[in-house]
């Protein structure tokens, strides 16, 4: 086999491999990171919720958690997280709606919250997700990582029980 050939289709797989990875990372995006403050002050009245019976055929269950920012520097939002594909989670600011965040997927997405205002942590559970089978006890939880330097990760946790 002539060595140029050869040569060519090595340097061409590397060239395509290269490439297949860089856009890989570009689709998902690289978490943000952040400095923590201690002028931040995340407040979460409520981290835990049960929704009781989940009727299977009766549609999404939702819920709204609220995160306060009490301090006296701007409260930032990243790295959002559910334990679960079935469950989505989405923060609403002043700025407006991120896109929904689930299991799987990184972000370079963060929001902001300034001092004396909040933002809502809306948590999405499909019922039907996993299927006919997939009805009984549920537990999920959603993760938010902040640069509140006492609360770097916030943690909701969210129950109930899947009926037909």
């Amino acid at each position: 086999m002539n060595l140029k050939l050869v040569f060519w289709l090595v340097l061409s797989l590397i060239t395509l491999v290269a490439g297949a990875v860089w856009f890989a990372t570009a689709l998902t995006g690289k978490p943000a990171v952040l400095e923590s403050s201690s002028n931040v002050k995340a407040v979460t009245p409520e981290i835990s919720f049960d929704w009781g019976t989940i009727p299977y055929a009766g549609g999404n269950a939702l819920k709204t958690f609220v995160i306060k920012n009490e301090g006296t520097e701007t409260l930032k939002l990243l790295n959002i997280k559910t334990s679960c594909t079935c469950t989505k989670a989405q923060i609403t600011t002043e700025q407006g709606q991120s896109p929904y965040f689930s299991m799987h997927p990184t972000s370079s997405w963060s929001g902001e919250v300034s001092p004396g205002k909040e933002a809502q942590l809306t948590v999405i559970y499909d019922p039907t997700f996993h299927g006919p089978t997939g009805v009984g006890p549920i537990t999920r939880l959603v993760s938010v990582e902040t640069n509140d330097k006492i609360k770097p990760k916030l943690e909701f946790s969210l129950k109930g029980v899947v009926v037909k």
